[in-house]
């Protein structure tokens, strides 16, 4: 008999314990998740400037004389621009026999075909801006270039990691905004963090006139518990 009253007892408190427990794991359990949003513009910090041209003829070694011939005035033409030796590559030519060649009949006009490609590689970006507005020097030297989706000039941002912390911090103290209007809006307080993940960075260009002006943006994913 008493062991039972004992344990009556023990239900009865447990009984009584139930309703507060549930409601505080109700409390804790009450979250919001938010979105934390970061962009920043930023310049392009290298740039890549392919400059191609052709040489055709049927005299090989005339073509190619006349390849290098080109090679030389472009590359006088990119220092004149600021460009040091040391950012500036010139491939060997391209050679192709078009009379070799097992497509196609054997009536073309020239034989070879000589393709030419110096390539700048530099974090100088206003320079090579200001070489593409005078490309039509070359032009008027002789050389005319060409360009394709494989030989088009490049702009890209590398400085990511100097940006980082900020553009997360900024991103998170966004969310956090968000939920401390979502938590007043609802006649709560905001809690601390259950959760917090970062987004991937992605980095795009503006728009397609300006490829050198880049795009950064980061969103951050955060929830927060709401108390009563």
């Amino acid at each position: 008999m008493k062991k039972a009253i004992i344990l009556g007892v023990a239900v009865i408190i447990a009984g009584a314990m139930l309703p507060v427990s549930v409601s505080r794991f109700k409390s804790y359990d009450r979250t919001v998740e938010v979105k934390g949003l970061c962009e920043r513009e930023v310049m392009a910090d290298k740039a890549i400037l392919p400059l191609t041209f052709k040489v055709v003829g049927n005299d090989l070694s005339a073509a190619v004389l006349e390849t290098e011939k080109n090679n030389r005035t472009i590359v006088e033409f990119l220092k004149s621009g600021g460009i040091s030796e040391e950012e500036i590559s010139v491939e060997a030519p391209k050679i192709s026999d078009k009379f070799a060649n097992e497509y196609g009949n054997n009536d073309r006009v020239y034989r070879y075909l000589c393709t030419g490609i110096v390539t700048v590689c530099t974090s100088d970006v206003e320079a090579v801006l200001s070489l593409k507005a005078r490309l039509s020097e070359l032009l008027k030297a002789g050389i005319t270039l060409s360009e394709n989706w494989e030989n088009v000039t490049e702009f890209k941002f590398e400085a990511l990691n100097d940006i980082k912390p900020e553009m997360i911090e900024e991103a998170t103290a966004n969310a956090r905004e968000a939920a401390r209007k979502f938590a007043k809006d609802s006649d709560s307080r905001l809690g601390k963090i259950k959760t917090a993940s970062q987004g991937t960075f992605s980095i795009e260009d503006r728009d397609s006139n300006t490829p050198y002006i880049k795009k950064v943006r980061v969103v951050t994913y955060v929830t927060y518990y709401l108390c009563n």
